[in-house]
């Protein structure tokens, strides 16, 4: 297909989702079952995860080919700057041209527990944005897609400082933006409206992960760094005891945000779906 830019701007809102490699070498071939579920499901794209300095960059090659020419997703591939060198970072992106990936989303990426004070102080890539300047500097045939925050990123020091790291991603060549995840849409809605008050018009896909167990949300919070309101805290209150209510009230609550979100104009609805294609087919169900 080409550029996932191009999906955009269509009077139709852009549906995808992300996927992730499998930590355990007996969880991969099933990998693949999933990739040709949502192949049925028909998401416009998958977004396929990259570990933190490339830990499980093999498997992540593997699922991308896979995606792209086995089950014919398109594919954008997570890069993550942490831990690459130019040289590293090329050969990378010289290994996902091969299978016919064209789009990539740049991170800074989590630091490796591995990784010195050394290592992390002297790396290429200081920011997503200097990786997005030197593939688009470079010309490599890359859509390059960057992230953003609907809360502030943890280490930014204010919102304003954060909202102008998020133009820099997009004047070094961040084509789209795909938001982390939330819970209370004004957030999103305030980080768009911002956006386009700095001149950014680059759509932006908002990030929705489907809360499905209570443990799941204590940990997305903790990771995230996102708030949690009050409807979505007494939907945990009822129902966390009671596993198969604690899902059906949990995508509801995630179908509510997608459907405000479509209603006030959000140019595409990204899920994380814990590798769960039903969360998509019953979301999207919901939503088209």
């Amino acid at each position: 297909m080409g550029s996932v830019k191009d999906l955009y701007g269509k009077g139709r809102v852009v549906l995808s989702c992300e996927i992730y490699p499998p930590k355990k070498e007996d969880e991969f071939l099933n990998i693949h079952a999933k990739l040709d579920r949502l192949a049925e499901i028909g998401p416009d794209f998958v977004s396929i995860t990259y570990g933190a300095g490339g830990s499980n960059a093999g498997k992540a090659i593997d699922i991308a080919d896979y995606a792209k020419n086995k089950a014919g997703l398109e594919v954008v591939s997570h890069i993550t700057s942490v831990g690459f060198s130019r040289a590293d970072l090329t050969e990378g992106l010289r290994k996902f041209q091969e299978i016919g990936v064209e789009n990539v989303l740049a991170l800074r990426g989590d630091r490796p527990q591995t990784m010195s004070d050394e290592q992390f102080n002297s790396r290429d890539f200081q920011h997503a944005s200097d990786m997005a300047s030197f593939i688009t500097e470079n010309n490599m045939g890359f859509t390059v897609l960057g992230a953003c925050y609907p809360h502030r990123h943890p280490e930014a020091l204010n919102d304003e400082i954060d909202l102008e790291n998020t133009v820099t991603k997009v004047n070094s060549g961040c084509q789209v933006l795909i938001s982390q995840l939330f819970f209370e849409n004004d957030y999103f809605l305030r980080l768009v409206d911002n956006l386009r008050k700095k001149g950014v018009t680059a759509p932006v896909s908002a990030g929705i992960m489907p809360i499905t167990s209570a443990k799941q949300l204590g940990t997305t919070v903790t990771l995230s760094g996102t708030t949690v309101p009050e409807e979505l805290a007494s939907i945990i209150s009822k129902h966390g005891d009671n596993p198969e209510e604690m899902r059906k009230y949990g995508i509801e609550y995630a179908i509510k945000q997608s459907r405000e979100l479509i209603e006030k104009g959000a140019d595409g609805i990204h899920l994380y779906i814990m590798n769960k294609p039903e969360l998509a087919a019953t979301i999207y169900d919901a939503i088209k």
